[in-house]
């Protein structure tokens, strides 16, 4: 049937085994091998598992055909009930430590005798989004990591093609979360079958990006190839060159085909050869007895594995006629015997019969395996619903697939698998209008069918989806229908969870329907609505409305003893009370927040995240980081570190920048971002990469990265004022560091109209950037339009104004410290009528930044800008003392944007610094030879000084005042009076009289 030996795949099985032996080392990697039907993709898998060593561990699935909506982790549990075959199921469960009810709830047959049925928690909590999903992911990724020390581990995934969407999702998991282990993933799929649109799609694009996973394409075999595979097939006799070219010109190279074409009578018959591939693939099966026929038929119903216990129960014959008709299918090669289980030959032959069913002949088998799968499921543990309802809908039974479906629809939540729960509860309603009573067999109404299959697409994942399903149920539900403010609750909770506007008015419209319903009592409906809404009103910046409806829900959550939604209403008031003013109060309650969450994961969870930030706003950088680490373990611990956990780790990121820790939030950053989180989750952690990059020099790669962010960063800034505020000011400082005076402006002008306050401890921090913005269209006034200019000087006293009125925030006297010295002017001498050229402002700022509230990286800027202001003032000395303070501050915090700034200013002043390169001095030009007058000594005759010989050279180049100002870090204006005083020096009308005159002088 196959060739006895594989041929033209010698250089793909040695790749995979250098990635195992790769992995042997610790390094986990993924092959995702593609190609067309018929290619080699199974066999050349075959081979590499034959060719294992003893000490490797194999662990392998098979993905099921069961049409648009398959069973949920099918192929990932026939691999862990392998691994539980090996090494018993009390190691197992062992070995997942807290991850064991996540794992039970996937295969049940684990929990022990007596034990009530394992069911993820729900999600009721945006924070809680995805946490039974995430619980089982980290479950599955501990017990390969564990097992995988003691033995290297193979974890083959075949027919991705036909993955339902939860094993989709774990293999995505799974390939960024494996990095301690030793394991080698191998999967496989059809290429043809990945059309666009196809999930998978996505994890192959994934994939081109990821350098621990690997894509290898089988080709088709060369007519060398073909000759030797035919060879190998037929020892008796060597086939005729006509032969051999017919097989390679009809099966164009595939093996498959080359094999089906040997295989009909070994070729003899030089004039049987099928004209089509569908007669070719029917070949073998059409030279079988009706009864063989008849059995290939039914089984080909059944999937491309069927148990010989399953075709037992829907086989209408005697055991003897079914063995018999089974043994004549193996021995043409049709069929294989795999275990205890037939399996096609290949995937192509079952379908090529499938489509030869005729339609009452479909329906009668389909009905057979719905009945047997039916009496499986009673008899035993193994959840079956999902194939139960695909047979009864492939029988056209649609009033015994629908109880079946919704029954799939709970087997696919309790195993957490919402994606696939999703699909079966919209199959469902898809199945409502044409079932008698539907109400009855669901066991719930529509409506609130329709709320739980949102929440399962919000849980996946599919925020948009759930939110237009959630719309749709609105629109069916009418006002006074009980559930009507639940699903006007969820809506407000989706609409945020995407970052889209509006939540704010949808809660509000809940809590007018409970009260128009009368039901104005306390309720868990009422308490999640009010915090919700507490929630997205101080994300707005609504700060009075936040603490009043915190306080409500504080009430309510105390009169229905829910310590949670105590918590988490606490958690809000003390955030909103903080923000408009009351910063210690605001922080004493955010600690009773804890102590009221305390023990409940959702609740702690909130409590760090918001805690975390917080601490970093005020300063408080080292608690602000070991916040955020706390609460991003327990993320990871409740299965939640794609949601929650990504937030936690951008929160630790910003403190650590502050501490100069560059290269560990470096680290928080990849791994956050390796999880592929949601969008909105996804904007805080690329804000801190971009703004990282900036600071240490990456100015290119910062701009390419914000270029690619801004669409998906935008969203998400017309709903929350911290991202709008975050980004803002990265986006502006971006523009000041590309020159960009203009676009530097449009980032600053939307915090002067700001709707609320803006948030201080996000605002401070962007007014210092604005005053930087401010100053820099003063020096170079025509670098932007007049009336942009003038709308830059008239903006000066509304910032002041701002500025005054977060005084009351920790971190004011740094921030307004450095405002000062932006737009400062030196009172007299060079650099009078410049701004940020006030040395005193400076040396104010530098003692302000050296605060334990500032960030670090302000250290090393504010000497900089110092020493500039001392050169502005001709202050050489002092500038020198300041410019080798700001490099070795710079040096030593990482901050490699203003050590490179310091290089070029000292380089520019003619300065010498030490410690540059690793011992190497900059120093000052030496102009002619020794023992003549240099050029240097002629001009000192003409009593022109240091910086006027250099801005001398530059006129000498024929560049104007605002080219000289910005080639040695000064104003256009200074840069004019030093031109002048050189002018009437050298006693020349003109700039080019200057220069001739110096060269008279030489």
């Amino acid at each position: 049937m196959s060739a006895p030996a594989m041929i033209g795949r010698d250089a793909d099985l040695a790749r995979l085994n250098e990635r195992l032996d790769e992995v042997r080392a610790g390094a986990p990697f993924t092959v995702i091998i593609g190609g067309e039907a018929g290619i080699g993709k199974t066999r050349l898998i075959q081979e590499f598992e034959a060719g294992l060593p003893s000490d490797v561990r194999l662990l392998a699935g098979q993905c099921v055909d069961l049409g648009s909506v398959a069973a949920p982790y099918a192929p990932v549990k026939t691999a862990l009930r392998t691994l539980v075959a090996q090494e018993d199921a009390e190691r197992v469960l062992e070995a997942v430590g807290p991850g064991r009810a996540a794992l039970v709830a996937l295969l049940p047959e684990l929990a022990a005798p007596g034990a009530e049925p394992a069911v993820p928690p729900a999600a009721a909590a945006p924070s809680a989004v995805g946490a039974a999903t995430g619980q089982l992911h980290e479950a599955i990724a501990v017990i390969l990591e564990t097992f995988s020390r003691e033995r290297p581990i193979v974890f083959v995934i075949e027919d991705l093609h036909w993955i339902d969407a939860a094993s989709l999702a774990l293999l995505r998991f799974l390939m960024r979360a494996l990095g301690s282990s030793r394991v080698l993933t191998v999967l496989s799929y059809r290429t043809e079958d990945v059309t666009r649109g196809h999930p998978v799609r996505d994890l192959l694009s994934e994939a081109e990006r990821d350098r621990w996973v690997e894509r290898r394409e089988l080709g088709r075999l060369t007519r060398s190839q073909v000759r030797k595979l035919t060879n190998s097939m037929i020892v008796d006799e060597t086939p005729s060159a006509r032969v051999l070219d017919t097989v390679f010109r009809r099966s164009d190279g595939v093996p498959f085909f080359v094999e089906e074409l040997v295989g009909i009578d070994g070729c003899r018959d030089e004039g049987f050869v099928p004209d089509t591939l569908r007669e070719l693939l029917l070949a073998r099966y059409e030279r079988l007895p009706e009864s063989a026929q008849e059995l290939m038929r039914l089984i080909s119903t059944g999937g491309v594995r069927v148990s010989h216990a399953m075709l037992a129960q829907v086989y209408r014959g005697t055991d003897d006629e079914l063995d018999a008709a089974a043994r004549q299918c193996v021995h043409f090669g049709v069929l294989t015997v795999d275990g205890d289980d037939y399996a096609f030959r290949h995937a192509l032959v079952r379908e090529a019969i499938l489509d030869d069913l005729l339609p009452g002949e479909r329906a009668r088998f389909h009905a057979r395996y719905a009945e047997a799968y039916e009496a499986a499921a009673a008899a035993g543990t193994r959840r079956l619903a999902a194939e139960i309802s695909y047979h009864w809908l492939g029988a056209h039974d649609a009033v015994r697939a629908f109880p079946a479906t919704m029954q799939a629809m709970r087997e696919a939540r309790s195993a957490a698998a919402y994606a696939t729960a999703a699909q079966l509860g919209e199959r469902a309603l898809g199945l409502w209008d044409v079932v008698p009573d539907p109400e009855a067999a669901a066991g719930m109404p529509k409506l609130e069918l329709m709320g739980r299959t949102a929440s399962y697409l919000r849980n996946a994942g599919e925020g948009e989806r759930s939110l237009t399903l959630i719309k749709s149920a609105l629109a069916e539900c009418p006002r006074d229908d009980p559930n009507y403010p639940r699903l006007l609750r969820d809506k407000g909770l989706y609409l945020a969870n995407i970052g889209k506007g509006g939540s704010v008015a949808v809660l509000e419209e809940a809590l007018a329907a409970l009260d128009a319903r009368g039901d104005t009592g306390p309720s868990d409906l009422r308490a999640t609505t009010l915090t919700a809404l507490a929630g997205r009103l101080m994300i707005d910046g609504r700060l009075d409305d936040a603490v009043e409806t915190a306080d409500r829900a504080l009430v309510v959550a105390t009169k229905i003893k829910s310590p949670r939604y105590a918590s988490i209403a606490t958690n809000i008031a003390g955030i909103s009370r903080a923000d408009r003013g009351d910063v210690e109060e605001g922080l004493a309650l955010l600690e009773r927040a804890r102590e009221l969450a305390e023990g409940d994961g959702v609740a702690l969870l909130r409590y760090w995240v918001n805690a975390s930030d917080q601490h970093y706003l005020v300063g408080h950088y080292h608690e602000a980081v070991r916040l955020a680490e706390e609460g991003l373990a327990q993320a990871r611990a409740q299965g939640v570190e794609r949601s929650s956990g990504v937030i936690l780790a951008s929160n630790a990121v910003d403190p650590l920048f502050a501490l100069g820790e560059w290269e560990r939030a470096d680290e928080l950053i990849d791994r956050a971002l390796a999880l592929d989180p949601p969008t909105a989750d996804t904007v805080y952690l690329l804000r801190a990469r971009i703004w990282a990059l900036l600071w240490r020099g990456e100015t290119e790669q910062a701009t390419r990265l914000y270029r690619g962010a801004r669409p998906g960063m935008a969203a998400v800034m017309e709903v929350e004022m911290q991202t709008r505020l975050g980004v803002g000011r990265v986006a502006a400082e971006l523009a000041l560091a590309n020159d960009d005076l203009s676009g530097a402006w449009h980032e600053v002008r939307p915090l002067l109209h700001e709707m609320y306050s803006p948030l201080a401890g996000y605002a401070l921090p962007f007014l210092w950037v604005a005053a930087r913005v401010v100053a820099a269209v003063r020096a170079r006034p025509h670098a932007v339009s007049e009336a942009v200019a003038g709308e830059v000087e008239a903006s000066v006293p509304e910032l002041r104004g701002l500025l005054e009125r977060s005084s009351y925030w920790p971190t004011h006297a740094v921030w307004a410290a450095l405002f000062e010295a932006e737009l400062a002017e030196a009172a007299e001498g060079a650099g009078a009528g410049d701004a940020g050229t006030d040395v005193a402002a400076w040396r104010a700022a530098v003692e302000a930044v050296a605060a334990p509230e500032a960030p670090g990286f302000l250290v090393s800027y504010a000497l900089l800008r110092q020493a500039e202001a001392e050169l502005a003032g001709a202050d050489r000395v002092a500038a020198r003392a300041s410019l080798q303070a700001a490099l070795d501050v710079a040096d030593s915090g990482g901050v490699l944007a203003v050590r490179d700034r310091v290089l070029r200013v000292a380089s520019a002043a003619g300065l010498t610094l030490e410690g540059v390169g690793g011992g190497a001095v900059l120093a000052a030009p030496e102009f002619g030879v020794a023992g003549a007058p240099s050029d240097a000594d002629v001009l000192a005759a003409a009593e022109l000084t240091a910086r006027e010989r250099q801005v001398l050279e530059l006129i000498a180049e024929g560049l104007s005042n605002r080219q000289i100002g910005e080639r040695l870090f000064i104003s256009g204006k200074t840069a004019s009076v030093h031109v002048s005083a050189i002018l009437r020096k050298l006693g020349a009308a003109t700039r080019t009289e200057a220069v001739y005159r110096a060269g008279a002088l030489r």
